[in-house]
């Protein structure tokens, strides 16, 4: 369970830098930034969302697999692979679930970034769920 705890504070993390950089994003705007700067700020999202997908689903798998009983690296693939398809159909506009979403490049550059991410945590945490009472 602390490996999953420590997944969880991980996330909290990125969704307080996403809250941080949304607020930020309209006053630095007004400013005309650099090109550079606008790319991150509207883009920056779309990292969070991989991120924060990786983690939620491997932290799902792990409690699920109490009873599935596969591996944990299956697991994390399994994190992966769902994190990746949802993020990438939405930013290719294939569903909107997420709302209204405007296709861009950058966006989908920094959404695998954010995956990528999300599966360097998830390998190399290696979390597992251990249920107190075993």
């Amino acid at each position: 369970m602390r490996d999953v705890l420590k997944l969880a504070r991980i996330q909290v993390l990125i969704i307080l830098l996403f809250v941080f950089f949304k607020l930020i994003r309209k006053s630095v705007l007004e400013n005309d930034p650099a090109e550079i700067i606008q790319v991150f700020l509207y883009s920056f999202p779309n990292f969070c969302e991989g991120v924060v997908g990786v983690l939620t689903l491997t932290m799902l798998g792990l409690y699920c697999n109490r009873r599935l009983k596969l591996s944990n690296q299956n697991i994390y693939l399994l994190a992966v692979l769902l994190a990746a398809i949802y993020v990438t159909t939405q930013e290719l506009k294939i569903h909107n679930l997420g709302g209204a979403n405007i296709y861009d490049p950058n966006d989908l550059i920094f959404s695998g970034i954010g995956l990528l991410t999300g599966a360097f945590l998830v390998f190399r945490l290696q979390p597992k769920w251990v249920n107190p009472a075993d």
